[in-house]
Parts: C-alpha cells; sequence; structure tokens
C-alpha cells in the first residue's frame, strides 16, 4: 500500500507572509495543475491537506481539487504547529478548519495532517481534539526526533489505531529508514528531495506500507532566499537565529531543482491510493 499526500498552503502563506504577490498564485496554480493532470494521467487519487484558509480565501484552489475526485483533509487553520499551541488553542483551530473546509467542498473532512508533523509526546491529547471534530484517519506522526519534534517514543512504523479518549483514530505514520545509522524520513519533504530516486524507490519496494508527502513550494525550481528575523519568527514561532535561519535555508533548498521531474518519475513508476481509500 503506496500512499500519495500533498500538503497544500502555499496560496494562503504567500498572501498571510510573503507578500501577496499575484505571479506566485500563477505559478502554484500550474503547479498544481500539472500534478492534478499527472494524476489523472495515471489514474491515481490522493489526499491532499489543505489549512482551513485555504478554504475561505482561497475556495477555487480546493474545489478544483475536490472535483477531480481527491481526498480533502485537514491541514490546521493557519499552519501553526500543534505543539505551539495551547489545548484551548489547539480545539478552536481544528474546529474552525475543519468548517472552513467542510462549507467550501460541501462533504465531510475525516482526514487530518499537523504541520511539520508536530503531534508528540508532550501534546497526544490533540489526538482527542481531531476525534471530536470527526477525524477518523490521521498523518501527524514522524516517529523520529526532527528539528519540530517529532514523536520517537511513537513505536509503529505502519498503519495502526490510536486510542484518543474514547475514541479510535487510524494513524497513518510517516516510514522511516536508516541512513549511517541515523533514523530518517525518505519519502517526502526535503528527504525525498536530498535522497536519490533508486534509494526512494528500494525503500519503497521493501515494505507493504508507503507515504509519500510533498509541497507544492518544494517542486519549484528557484531558491527561496534567507528569511530575516522577523520572518521567521512570525512564521516558525521560535528564536530567529543565524544558525536557525541558515539551516532552514539549506533544508529547504536542497534538490530542489530536479524535484518535480523526480516525483512525476516516482508517480509514473508506483501505485498509489489516498488515505480514504486505504
Amino acid at each position: 500500500m503506496n500512499v500519495l499526500s500533498f500538503d497544500i498552503e502555499e496560496w494562503y502563506c504567500e498572501k498571510a507572509y510573503d507578500g501577496d504577490r499575484r505571479y506566485k498564485y500563477v505559478e502554484y496554480d500550474k503547479y498544481l495543475e500539472l500534478i492534478l493532470n499527472k494524476l489523472e494521467e495515471r489514474n491515481i487519487k490522493a489526499t491532499f491537506f489543505c489549512v482551513g484558509e485555504m478554504g475561505r480565501l482561497f475556495p477555487d484552489v480546493v474545489r478544483k481539487i475536490a472535483d477531480r475526485g481527491h481526498e480533502i483533509g485537514c491541514h490546521s487553520n493557519v499552519h501553526t504547529w500543534l505543539n505551539k499551541m495551547s489545548v484551548d488553542e489547539c480545539r478552536e483551530d481544528t474546529h474552525v478548519a475543519i468548517d472552513s473546509l467542510e462549507q467550501c467542498v460541501g462533504q465531510k473532512i475525516l482526514s487530518y495532517r499537523a504541520p511539520a508533523f508536530s503531534i508528540g509526546e508532550g501534546n497526544k491529547w490533540a489526538f482527542e481534539i481531531l476525534a471530536e471534530n470527526g477525524i477518523t484517519r490521521d498523518s501527524s506522526v514522524f516517529p523520529a526526533t526532527r528539528d519540530f519534534g517529532g514523536f520517537p517514543s511513537f513505536g509503529c512504523d505502519g498503519v495502526c489505531d490510536i486510542q484518543a479518549g474514547d475514541y479510535t483514530i487510524k494513524e497513518f505514520p510517516i516510514p522511516m529508514t536508516k541512513v549511517l545509522g541515523k533514523k530518517v524520513a525518505f519519502s517526502g519533504g526535503g528527504y525525498f528531495r536530498f535522497l536519490p530516486l533508486w534509494f526512494v524507490k528500494s525503500e519503497m519496494q521493501k515494505r507493504e506500507y508507503n507515504l509519500c508527502y510533498f509541497h507544492i513550494g518544494d517542486l519549484l525550481p528557484e531558491t527561496n532566499g534567507v528569511l530575516t528575523r522577523k520572518e521567521y519568527e512570525d512564521y516558525f514561532k521560535e528564536p530567529g537565529t543565524l544558525y536557525n535561519r541558515y539551516k532552514r535555508f539549506a533544508k529547504s533548498n536542497i534538490g530542489k531543482a530536479g524535484a518535480l521531474k523526480k516525483m512525476m518519475n516516482l508517480i509514473d513508476s508506483m501505485e498509489f491510493v489516498s488515505l480514504e481509500h486505504c
């Protein structure tokens, strides 16, 4: 089982943080259309996790995805890490986000992914909030240590059930492998862009369960600049030290030039399903 997913926040982030530049929306629209056309060509359905504000500010983008037969999942409301929220903030954010997306596409939202996979040992309470809001499938767990937390104690590298109060949620964690003795992801984000395609395919062929995740912003060939301290702190909600900003610069730009072609090659060579079809 190979699950294909996309995190959709670029339009919102451009409007909220990056200057509301018209040409960027055109660029994002173009890349989304390329992806949707490829999936249609391959008769593949994917899950697109959209931030709630996309449903309010860019409803045509969300509806375009849904109209092509893909699952719309929730990716929080304004792309704030869940481990930077209080319980009450998370409850409000989740409710508003899901309501916005449901109003936009006219169907129940049942799948969720936290920004930056930001559910871990310290905020497991988030699963119950998701379940209270109708979420039955989650893909927020990165079962290793990473910059934004991770969940190294999770203990499961495949699909499993999580008990959340009186509810049960089916969890789809990010699959892991080992590189130079370190537990890392390989099937999405900067890991996918950094690792050779033959390695990614080889790892996927070893497993019964894989989950790939992509951002449209990661597929654009141009290099992003180094964020100012204010830009970094406004977005990441942590100190914008020179080290943090240059580390984010490196991770955001590695392997971007060939990322779209690489992803399309992977889609051409593998069978995929959405979370709702698992």
